[in-house]
């Protein structure tokens, strides 16, 4: 692993395709036979801590179409926080399912689960079949696993039956040193992004992306109202300067002072603090209050002049869906996936069906999405929300912030690479967008670990 470290350190990248692949690495793992150690508890009790392990195992050779990855950093996304509190299922169901489908799935279901859904890094060995990337090649990868067999994904890789989020509900994750991906994730990394800055985009601002811009999702336009939950959080913070730069006005929710100026120095000038204004949209465990949801779209209608949100961006899920059905204006988009504090929603649906209003699911992206979300990284037009970074020792502590919510855009993982700020080739590019490319890091919280 030196050798190859040191090949990558050296830009040597054609010295990789000469070196031995090591026989095991380091990475972030779940066990199965402790699936049962959190039972009993309430999620806010379950430590990441406690059930993540960063283990030495066995390096899997790359199939026909697949491709192993010396990874450089990840990141920390909420399925690594449902992984590792084992919830709503564990992730050894799905591997068990997916390892039925063929020979070569049956390698995925293992005793240990290796997770992690970004990463950025450099190719180290192509499998059979793969033309389009050689060893030495510095990619980043996108998370959506899929087979493509069957006629229903070709029109949309998301509608395949076999679809499946890698290092969540596939092994060989990107929080390890090393990875095995399908060769149609992989896109290029841009060029004036470190290692770190460049592994924090792939899950969310290719879900922000689908979920908000294409047609697949709210197919927002310019001059749209657009309300944003969780504004300067890991999905919030894309979609926040997909808005913006797509002509659209933004109305950012958050949960702090700190967060709020997060927001402001993204570009975003209506946000509301729901704590300070102390929206309270649950009486108690199983009653909502009304009275709250035209309170809070009363606050919106005095930001925006008077009218309520074209589409409003959901993903907290249980706890704010109800709000959002009501303040969207009639006809309007309430765009939805994650449900980070919980997957039952309720809200009254008259406001629904008398308003016109429609309902879209989305979860995370096509392969074309995800590559149009990355160019879009690449030109400078949006920029990585990373806010710190940790140590693949360190991962268990990061996960646990990120369950927590003490955390502000995305969190990185340092894997193979050895100190941040490595691995810029455009400094020009990066020069012009310095500034913004540390929005994050210069949050109260982001300073690093």
């Amino acid at each position: 692993m030196d050798k190859i470290l040191d090949a990558i350190l050296a830009g040597e990248p054609t010295a990789l395709g000469s070196l031995p692949v090591p026989e095991s690495y380091r990475g972030i793992t779940l066990h199965a036979d402790e699936v049962a150690m959190f039972d009993g508890l309430p999620a806010a009790e379950k430590d990441p801590r406690e059930s993540l392990h960063l283990d030495e195992v066995p390096t899997p050779t790359p199939g026909p179409g697949e491709v192993l990855v010396a990874v450089m950093a990840s990141g920390i996304n909420h399925n690594t926080v449902w992984s590792s509190i084992f919830e709503p299922l564990p992730t050894f169901g799905f591997l068990s399912r997916y390892g039925k489908t063929s020979p070569l799935a049956a390698r995925h279901d293992l005793p240990y689960h290796v997770l992690g859904s970004d990463l950025a890094g450099v190719v180290l060995r192509p499998g059979e079949g793969v033309s389009a990337w050689r060893p030495g090649d510095e990619v980043v990868a996108h998370c959506l696993s899929v087979e493509l067999n069957h006629p229903d994904g070709h029109a949309d890789t998301m509608l395949d039956p076999e679809q499946r989020i890698w290092g969540f509900e596939t092994n060989f994750g990107g929080l390890a040193e090393l990875a095995l991906v399908k060769a149609n994730q992989l896109m290029p990394k841009p060029g004036h992004l470190t290692w770190e800055e460049a592994a924090a985009s792939g899950l969310v601002n290719s879900t922000a992306y689908r979920q908000l811009v294409s047609r697949n999702g709210a197919a927002m336009k310019q001059g749209d109202t657009v309300l944003i939950w969780g504004a300067s959080g890991g999905l919030g913070s894309y979609a926040t300067q997909l808005a913006l730069h797509g002509g659209a006005t933004p109305v950012c929710v958050v949960s702090s002072p700190e967060k709020a100026e997060v927001c402001r120095r993204m570009g975003a000038e209506l946000v509301i603090d729901r704590a300070a204004e102390g929206y309270r949209f649950w009486k108690d465990e199983h009653t909502q209050d009304p009275r709250e949801w035209k309170r809070f779209g009363a606050r919106v209608r005095e930001l925006t002049g008077g009218e309520d949100p074209d589409i409003v961006f959901e993903h907290p899920g249980r706890e704010t869906f109800g709000a959002s059905v009501y303040v969207t204006r009639r006809g309007g988009t309430i765009v939805t996936c994650a449900a980070t504090s919980g997957y039952e929603h309720v809200y009254d649906n008259r406001y629904l069906w008398m308003h016109l209003k429609r309902i879209v699911g989305t979860h995370f992206a096509n392969y074309r999405e995800a590559w149009e979300a990355n160019r879009l990284i690449a030109k400078g037009r949006i920029h990585p929300t990373l806010s710190e970074v940790c140590s693949l020792e360190q991962t268990g502590q990061a996960v646990y912030d990120v369950h927590h919510n003490r955390h502000q855009g995305k969190v990185g993982v340092l894997c193979l690479a050895p100190a941040e700020g490595l691995g810029v080739r455009d400094a020009e590019l990066r020069a012009r967008h310095e500034n913004a490319l540390h929005r994050f890091r210069t949050a109260p919280g982001g300073a690093g670990r």
